[in-house]
């Protein structure tokens, strides 16, 4: 106790000092910490941001306070981080939706890797292709050649532009060349409904969404997204084993803080959340919400990043100039 006493004390007399940054680092956190959600309560992103918040705290032995601040697709919210100080104090739940997607469709304040230092992949859900029991559609193969004997194409629901659920869907009608005519919703829950009353015959759409209605026998899943089959959907096929590589992914969320956060502090914010995520309480409730994880260190995150608003960039722009 005495000698962390005495760190307090050093540190206060080398606030001027060129060891003030690390004696900042060292005694981290200090004081309560803000993940801000930059969407509404409920979703992936805030079950996620509250699942982590509650391992950090106990990790660092520190209160981490979930502060929603939607918006904008995510942009709000980020935004304020990027501007926040670089002290670890402030952090935010990113991901594709608010650092892939908004970028590239809409005029923002921040730049999505510059203005940002990406701590860890926290992870979310797979997309699911899924169609109404009644359609005569059993498969993916079978859904391809149902659409192309169709004059009129096929219709399918995504939650909306710009969403995960819409990216692989322009994706998947991109490979195939299939007519496809997307139906943009404003939210995953309208969209399934309507798949799940044969409204609309298809959607594309998170397998957090669908799970109840694929549960309930009123969806039948052709495939997911997802890198390996899911132990609760064994007999759902990947698209990557059915042939599509290039739609493997989720709707994946992450943590970050503003750009120029100390090295040490961002490698020990990354092994504790890494370490959330895999603990069994942590496997238990992302299992449960369907969401995978990625056990990768931040650098292996921060080409994850780069990689991903460059592999998305031309279905985006698809995707955009159809609004």
């Amino acid at each position: 106790m005495r000698i962390r006493s005495l760190t307090h004390v050093l540190c206060a007399t080398l606030a001027m000092g060129v060891i003030a940054p690390a004696c900042a680092q060292n005694d981290w956190p200090n004081r309560p910490v803000k993940i801000v959600v930059p969407y509404a309560p409920g979703g992936s992103a805030d079950t996620l941001g509250r699942l982590i918040s509650r391992h950090l705290a106990e990790t660092f032995k520190q209160s981490f306070v979930v502060e929603n601040r939607g918006g904008a697709g995510g942009v709000i919210g980020s935004q304020m981080v990027a501007r926040a100080e670089p002290d670890g104090y402030t952090l935010v739940v990113s991901g594709i939706g608010s650092h892939v997607v908004a970028p590239l469709t809409n005029v923002t304040n921040f730049d999505p890797v510059k203005d940002f230092t990406h701590i860890a992949l926290l992870g979310g859900p797979p997309t699911v292709l899924t169609v109404n029991v009644a359609q005569p559609i059993q498969d993916v193969d079978g859904f391809i050649k149902h659409v192309r004997s169709l004059p009129e194409g096929l219709s399918w629901a995504s939650p909306g532009q710009g969403t995960h659920g819409a990216l692989i869907g322009e994706a998947f009608r991109q490979v195939t060349n299939l007519n496809l005519v997307h139906i943009s919703y404003k939210g995953a829950g309208p969209a399934v409904a309507d798949v799940a009353a044969n409204q609309v015959p298809a959607a594309f759409i998170t397998l957090t969404t669908a799970a109840g209605n694929i549960k309930a026998g009123k969806l039948r899943p052709l495939a997911v997204t997802s890198a390996q089959r899911l132990p609760d959907f064994p007999d759902v096929p990947t698209f990557k084993e059915l042939g599509y590589p290039q739609l493997t992914g989720t709707t994946w969320f992450s943590l970050s803080g503003p750009a120029g956060m100390d090295a040490q502090l961002v490698e020990k914010l990354n092994r504790a959340v890494r370490q959330a995520l895999q603990s069994p309480e942590g496997q238990k409730e992302l299992r449960s919400q369907t969401m995978e994880t990625f056990d990768w260190d931040a650098a292996t995150f921060n080409k994850f990043v780069v990689d991903q608003i460059a592999h998305w960039s031309p279905y985006i722009k698809q995707t955009s100039d159809k609004k």
